[in-house]
């Protein structure tokens, strides 16, 4: 069998497997297996255990499940819900202020959890009931939520970044840093949509609208909330300097980081029994389990594609088309925002990095940018239907909010991700410069 045969049977098995509703894990691991039985020596299947082991054994790798015990330590107490209070009795006297602290909150607890699903639901319990008690519409509170909680994809330390060192081959260090500014832009351009899209509903509110009315707060009030937020922020702050500084490697700045956010909600908010603490272990567990099995059958998978030489060859077949490198790139984006529509962004790195990463590399992109520009992709994939999984975030935590509000909500923001995308084409700069800066071009 050619390998351009074998290379649409095995897409074809893949989306069989996938639409099955079998879990990511198990689909990708059955293509596997099954194409090691048709295709490969019998002898293969003796090894599975072996390769998946060989593949995981990555240091890197180990961050994980320490980065997902500090997000959730920080995401099962009440850091979401202090951070964006006092966001909000900051921001009160900017227009549009209690939306532009939404996603303020939205970024600082991406950042110190590194986790979209944490940060929509420990933002959006808060944000999403204030906004709407303010005269907010709702598709617009659960757009700005949703929204504010993809950049935990992107801002450090991100799962979905660590994965893309790993599977790219490329540094960790460089690919948090590389997220910084991009997780700026992005907060910028969806605080200025805030801004704008609040002056158009209070210009159009009727007489007696929440919206219309203006709650303040006196210098102490605001003074006075920030003895719970500011030792969240130091911890980020700490983790940050702690890895760039070369204080520590990624897998001990997230164990240092886990500890220490552990320490803090037994201090601050005294969760320290084990009736307390069992419910983080347990959602540390049960997620870190489940990313690691997904995590082994992806690279299960792309061997088997490996071996087979799928990658290998649709690379060459890519190449080989001699496209101008702006409309390779333009194409392989494309593909990942349809594959978004059905796929988390962890399967989307760990299935298409054998095939896309080498045309890209042969064209002179530098891949730690593109881990950028594929970054935020994703996460327009983690908002638009028919799979966003922060929509269904949303419907979970503000379940009378029809799923038309909320998909009309966030259609503005997707479309503010792919200006940031076309704004680091045009300026790769914003995403190489601190990279280049502090570790060196």
């Amino acid at each position: 069998m050619t390998p351009l045969m074998l290379g649409l049977l095995f897409l074809a098995v893949t989306l069989l497997f996938m639409f099955s509703g079998a879990p990511i894990a198990f689909a990708l691991g059955s293509v596997a297996v099954v194409f090691m039985l048709g295709f490969m020596p019998a002898s293969a299947l003796d090894t599975v255990t072996q390769n998946v082991y060989e593949e995981m054994a990555s240091i890197t790798l180990l961050s994980i499940p320490l980065f997902i015990l500090k997000g959730a330590a920080i995401g099962r107490s009440r850091a979401g819900q202090d951070l964006y209070a006092a966001l909000h009795a900051w921001m009160g006297r900017v227009p549009g202020g209690l939306g532009i602290a939404n996603v303020l909150a939205c970024a600082l607890f991406a950042a110190m959890a590194g986790s979209s699903p944490a940060t929509c639901s420990a933002i959006g319990s808060a944000g999403i009931p204030e906004m709407r008690r303010r005269g907010y519409s709702p598709g617009f509170a659960a757009g700005i939520i949703a929204a504010g909680g993809t950049l935990g994809i992107l801002l450090p330390p991100s799962i979905t970044m660590i994965l893309y060192a790993v599977a790219a081959e490329q540094s960790l260090g460089r690919l948090f840093l590389a997220g910084i500014f991009p997780g700026l832009l992005l907060v910028a351009l969806f605080a200025a949509y805030a801004m704008w899209r609040y002056k158009r509903e209070y210009a159009a509110a009727s007489p007696g609208s929440p919206l219309l009315q203006r709650e303040t707060f006196t210098r102490r009030q605001k003074f006075e909330m920030l003895p719970r937020v500011i030792p969240f922020v130091l911890l980020l702050t700490g983790v940050m300097v702690a890895l760039y500084g070369g204080f520590a490697t990624p897998s001990e700045t997230a164990g240092l980081g886990a500890l220490l956010a552990l320490l803090l909600i037994a201090v601050i908010y005294k969760v320290w029994r084990p009736r307390d603490l069992a419910p983080i272990l347990a959602a540390t567990l049960k997620e870190s389990t489940m990313l690691m099995m997904i995590i082994g059958m992806s690279l299960l998978f792309s061997y088997v594609m490996s071996y087979l030489h799928i990658s290998q060859s649709t690379a060459q077949w890519i190449v080989g088309m001699h496209l101008s490198k702006w409309v390779l790139l333009a194409a392989i984006l494309l593909m990942i925002v349809m594959l978004g529509f059905f796929l988390p962004p962890v399967s989307i790195i760990l299935m298409t990095a054998p095939i896309v990463l080498p045309p890209l590399k042969a064209a002179g992109f530098d891949l730690v940018w593109f881990g950028i520009l594929m970054t935020i992709v994703m996460e327009a994939g983690l908002i638009h239907p028919p799979v966003g999984l922060n929509i269904f975030v949303i419907k979970n935590i503000a379940p009378d909010i029809t799923l038309g509000q909320i998909i009309r909500g966030v259609l503005p923001f997707v479309l503010l991700m792919f200006v940031a995308v076309l704004l680091i084409c045009i300026a790769p700069s914003i995403a190489t410069a601190l990279p280049d800066a502090v570790m060196g071009s």
